[in-house]
């Protein structure tokens, strides 16, 4: 049986199923659920069909399509307070006599327009038994990571065409009423602050989270006003890093979604070779083996699957010698107990080896040039002098692809702080990137240096001494996030750089300095200890290295769980086709609103 989802995923769903399921719940009664776009998404990361089984329901519809009538039942609205979805909601009931379903119960997952409501209530009202707003209105992708629900935030949050526009000011609010959704979900009444630097997005989104933080706290069932609870919510603009997310990372998530044509979480494969039935596999936290894995290195991966593989065939003494993939499809047939367990490892394997196979050629030789350069060490911890002779090997190999180049050329600038128009030109014709060139120019509206001038020297940032720890020198850069959840859990981040918003909650002051009136500084350090979480959102995307430090940092301070969140989840590629999308026209980039 799968292992039952933990953290966010399984806070999503219990929240759900007291709200919804255990809202409408009659003895012996079935009924129909119908969802939109988001709340399919939503609800297939965190619960599964046998799930809502379980809860009475037998049928899963979109609100969108048209459907047959089933006049005998009732049916659960689970919809985002849209236009499309509410018009899907009132032409089931347009009329009493032609009502596809018995009733309705509705459950909108954030507030309702006032306008959508009242467009509902004339066209339905005596059809619909329930109608409540639930409150969440983000993903829960990992245990401990979260996105949010905002199409092109990426776009809408860094183009120059949207500045100071409504359209900025918009994206900004949705982001800030669905972080507070998240935060109510948690129970949290976290104490904000931000990144005072590079860009003040970071600033004006903590503001408006505090401001709604303090309303729905305000009315929330119980009409009282929740005092700030032991945890932070720290916000962060995409720039503060940029680094982490052009860097090839060799722990085995971030690698395979670098490397491999990953959608959906959805790895495909052969286990024959090429002549094979290509197969699909979903990577997800339901499979124990992937969540024991996927944040480690590459090199322990490769040695660890065989092992696990041996493992299980010793068991039956099926087989002995070197493990082939076809000798292991041979070893399934025979042993139906272990077929599922050897199914996952295959998986892993295949998946293993398919990121070596693309490393071994090409991206080994790379790994070393941008730690290098990312770093401004090698690996015996010598100083680099000259990042030009670093980096010109890279563009002269003609087996690099574009990209790799080009995420090459922007280590090279990210550390020397910018470079001159003159070089920058240069770099661009001699490589032939002409067509991308966008793709480094437009860091510039993320506030990171492209063009050095004497303004930019300061902003170097000092990282935490991590001499002593073991890493493989393929692996030395460690993502700044991971540096500032340390400061933040030992109350080392300078409140100059990381101004609160709000009333910093007593038991991460620092100081502890408490009044007599006050408990005492230890019992604040106890609750702390017990409950504590810090919650860290970006602007403009996460990457898989940034998603590890949350569980690394949660696992070696076990008093504070860390949680991170974005707008949405990148990979190197996708992140450098939306830097090169920031200076195209709107209505080529965005989808229409509703």
């Amino acid at each position: 049986m799968a292992p039952a989802v933990r953290g966010l995923k399984s806070l999503v769903w219990q929240k759900l199923k007291s709200a919804i399921f255990d809202d409408c719940r009659k003895e012996d009664e079935w009924k129909i659920i119908l969802l939109d776009d988001y709340t399919t998404k939503l609800l297939s990361l965190c619960c599964k069909m046998t799930d809502l089984l379980a809860e009475g329901i037998t049928v899963v519809e979109n609100v969108y399509k048209n459907r047959e009538p089933v006049p005998h039942m009732k049916a659960i609205y689970f919809i985002t307070p849209t236009k499309k979805s509410v018009d899907g909601l009132i032409d089931d009931f347009i009329s009493r006599s032609s009502s596809r379903y018995k009733a309705a119960y509705v459950y909108f997952t954030d507030f309702c327009p006032d306008n959508l409501f009242n467009k509902m209530k004339s066209s339905c009202s005596k059809s619909i038994r329930r109608c409540k707003e639930i409150n969440i209105s983000f993903f829960p992708y990992e245990s401990q990571v979260f996105t949010l629900n905002v199409p092109d935030a990426f776009y809408r949050c860094y183009s120059p065409t949207l500045e100071k526009t409504k359209d900025k000011d918009a994206v900004m609010e949705t982001m800030a009423e669905q972080i507070v959704t998240l935060c109510a979900t948690l129970e949290e009444n976290p104490g904000v602050r931000c990144k005072s630097t590079p860009s003040d997005n970071a600033s004006k989104l903590a503001h408006l989270v505090e401001k709604h933080l303090e309303d729905y706290y305000k009315t929330d069932e119980k009409s009282q006003i929740k005092a700030k609870t032991h945890s932070q919510l720290i916000i962060i603009d995409r720039g503060f890093d940029p680094v982490s997310t052009v860097l090839h990372e060799l722990t085995f998530q971030a690698m395979a979604y670098d490397l491999l044509p990953i959608e959906n979480d959805t790895y495909k494969y052969k286990t024959d070779g090429q002549a094979g039935k290509e197969k699909e596999a979903i990577l997800e936290e339901d499979d124990e083996l992937w969540v024991k894995i996927r944040h480690k290195h590459i090199a322990d991966v490769i040695e660890e699957i065989p092992k696990l593989l041996k493992e299980v065939s010793s068991k039956k003494k099926a087989t002995e010698g070197k493990l082939t993939l076809s000798s292991l499809s041979q070893l399934m047939k025979k042993m139906p107990h272990y077929r599922k367990e050897i199914t996952r490892q295959v998986v892993h394997l295949n998946l293993a080896e398919d990121c070596m196979s693309k490393f071994k050629p090409n991206i080994e030789r790379l790994c070393k040039t941008e730690q290098d350069l990312a770093l401004g060490t090698d690996a015996e911890g010598q100083k680099v002098k000259d990042s030009m002779r670093v980096l010109l090997p890279v563009l002269l190999n003609k087996n690099h692809d574009n990209y790799d180049k080009i995420r090459a050329i922007l280590l090279y600038i990210f550390s020397t702080n910018g470079t001159t128009q003159e070089n920058l030109d240069k770099l661009i014709q001699n490589v032939q990137i002409e067509s991308d060139s966008d793709m480094i120019r437009n860091w510039k509206y993320l506030d990171v240096p492209i063009i050095s001038s004497s303004a930019v020297q300061q902003h170097k940032q000092t990282r935490r001494d991590r001499s002593s720890e073991e890493t493989f020198q393929l692996s030395r850069w460690t993502p700044v996030i991971k540096d500032v959840m340390e400061d933040a859990i030992e109350n080392k981040l300078d409140s100059k750089d990381w101004p609160y918003c709000s009333q910093c909650p007593p038991t991460w002051n620092g100081s502890g300095a408490v009044s007599a009136r006050q408990k005492p500084k230890a019992s604040y350090q106890d609750e702390r200890k017990s409950s504590a979480r810090l919650i860290i959102f970006v602007i403009g995307g996460i990457t898989y290295s940034e998603m590890r430090s949350a569980y690394e940092v949660s696992q070696a301070h076990k008093s504070c769980e860390v949680i991170i969140g974005s707008t949405h989840i990148l990979t190197p590629r996708r992140l450098l086709d939306e830097v090169k999308s920031l200076s195209k026209p709107k209505d080529t980039v965005c989808i229409k609103d509703e």
